[in-house]
C-alpha cells in the first residue's frame, strides 16, 4: 500500500506558501498547489484534501510528492514535458527580433503580430512566442525628453539635495501652477456602477470656464498650501508667495522649488523675494518637471478629483479643489525622494549615449 509522503514545512516556507494561497495576483495553479501543501502539512490525507478542492486524489498526491523531493521549487514551476524541442521558433526567432528593432512596415509606424508574420511568411503566433520571450511590445510608446539645461547637473545636484539632506531650521516646498483647469460639466447624468459594468460618463461636455490651481507641497510632512486664481501671471505668483509667507511659521528658511516659467523670474518677483530674505528659491532643469514632487501631487487630485468631475461652475471647481485640499491636510502623507543624484546622472548619460547611436 502506498503511503503518501509525510509534508514538514518551516516557517519561512509556510510564509511563502501562505502569501501564494491567497495571493490575487497568484496564478490559480500555483495558489491551489500551496493550499494542497499547507493542508498536508496540517496531516491531512490526499482524499480530504481532493475534495476539499475539488481535484483528484492523484493530482494532491503528485504536487505533495514533488514539495516533499524538491521543495517550493518543485511546485513553483511544471516539471519539463516530453516531446519534440521547439525548432522553428529559434530558427526564425533572430530575424523577427532584427525585424522588429530595425524596420518599420511600409504603410505604418509599427508592426503588429499579423503584420510581420505576413511579412516574414510565417505563423502569427510564433511572433507572439517570441515577442513574449524578448519583452517586445512594439504596440506601446512611453513619452521622454531629455533636459539640454547648461546648468543640468548643478540643478539637479541642487533639488536632490534638498530632498535627500534638507537644512535645519527650514522648510522645503515643492511649488507649481497647475493652469486652465476646466470646469467640464457633462450633458447628461452618467450611468451608476454596477456589477459587470464600469461608470459611464458622456463624451461631450459644457465648458464653464478655468481656474489655475497655485500649490505648494510640504517635504517636511506632506501637507499643501494652495489657492486657485483667474489667471497665472508674476501679479499672481506674487500673491502666492506672499499667502505662503502668511501660513508657515516666521522663524524658518523657505526653499521653494520650482519649474523655470518666466513669471517666477519677473524682475517684479525678485523685488518681492529681495524684501523676503527668508526666501531661497531653487529651479529645477529645463524639461525636468519630474523633479519637482508637486507634479505627482497634481497628478493624484486630477485622478481622484478633478478628471471624472462634472462642474456647474468655475466656483463649484474652486469649492471642490479646496475641499480637496482641506481634507488632505487633514491626513497627510509625505512623499519620499529616493533616488540619489548620481544614479539619475547615470541613466542620463545611457539615455544620451542610446540618442547619440541612433542618430548615427
Amino acid at each position: 500500500m502506498r503511503v503518501a509522503a509525510k509534508i514538514t514545512v518551516t516557517d519561512e516556507q509556510r510564509a511563502t506558501l501562505q502569501r501564494w494561497a491567497r495571493g490575487r495576483s497568484t496564478p490559480v495553479r500555483l495558489m491551489q498547489r500551496a493550499q494542497m501543501i499547507l493542508m498536508a502539512a496540517d496531516s491531512k490525507q490526499n482524499k480530504e484534501i481532493a475534495e476539499t478542492l475539488g481535484v483528484q486524489p492523484s493530482t494532491v498526491g503528485r504536487w505533495r510528492q514533488r514539495f516533499a523531493d524538491s521543495g517550493l521549487g518543485g511546485i513553483e514551476k511544471d516539471a519539463p514535458r516530453g516531446g519534440r524541442k521547439p525548432t522553428k521558433q529559434c530558427h526564425w526567432a533572430k530575424r523577427i527580433i532584427e525585424t522588429t528593432l530595425h524596420k518599420t512596415p511600409s504603410n505604418a509606424t509599427h508592426w503588429s503580430v499579423r503584420t510581420l508574420a505576413e511579412h516574414l511568411g510565417i505563423c502569427p503566433n510564433l511572433v507572439h512566442r517570441v515577442w513574449k520571450a524578448h519583452q517586445l511590445k512594439p504596440h506601446l510608446i512611453e513619452t521622454f525628453k531629455l533636459s539640454r539645461d547648461p546648468k543640468f547637473v548643478d540643478k539637479l545636484l541642487d533639488v536632490v539635495g534638498l530632498y535627500l539632506n534638507p537644512p535645519e531650521h527650514a522648510l522645503v516646498l515643492c511649488c507649481d501652477e497647475k493652469s486652465q483647469i476646466q470646469a467640464l460639466d457633462r450633458t447628461q447624468p452618467g450611468l451608476p456602477l454596477k456589477k459587470g459594468r464600469c461608470g459611464t460618463m458622456t463624451h461631450d461636455y459644457k465648458r464653464n470656464g478655468t481656474t489655475t490651481l497655485f500649490a505648494a507641497l510640504s517635504m517636511l510632512d506632506g501637507k499643501v498650501i494652495g489657492d486657485c486664481m483667474p489667471r497665472h501671471r508674476h501679479q499672481e505668483w506674487i500673491k502666492f508667495l506672499t499667502l505662503i509667507e502668511e501660513q508657515t511659521p516666521t522663524g524658518l528658511d523657505l526653499h521653494l522649488i520650482v519649474d523655470n516659467y518666466n513669471t517666477h523670474k519677473h524682475p517684479k518677483v525678485k523685488t518681492w523675494l529681495k524684501r523676503h530674505p527668508r526666501f531661497h528659491v531653487h529651479f529645477i532643469p529645463t524639461s525636468s518637471s519630474w523633479l519637482n514632487l508637486v507634479e505627482r501631487w497634481f497628478r493624484q487630485i486630477t485622478d481622484k478629483r478633478i478628471r471624472r468631475g462634472a462642474f456647474h461652475s468655475v466656483r463649484h471647481l474652486i469649492d471642490t479643489i479646496m475641499d480637496y485640499i482641506e481634507q488632505h491636510n487633514d491626513n497627510p502623507k509625505t512623499f519620499v525622494w529616493t533616488a540619489k543624484a548620481e544614479e539619475i546622472l547615470d541613466k542620463v548619460a545611457r539615455a544620451w549615449d542610446t540618442l547619440n547611436v541612433a542618430s548615427e
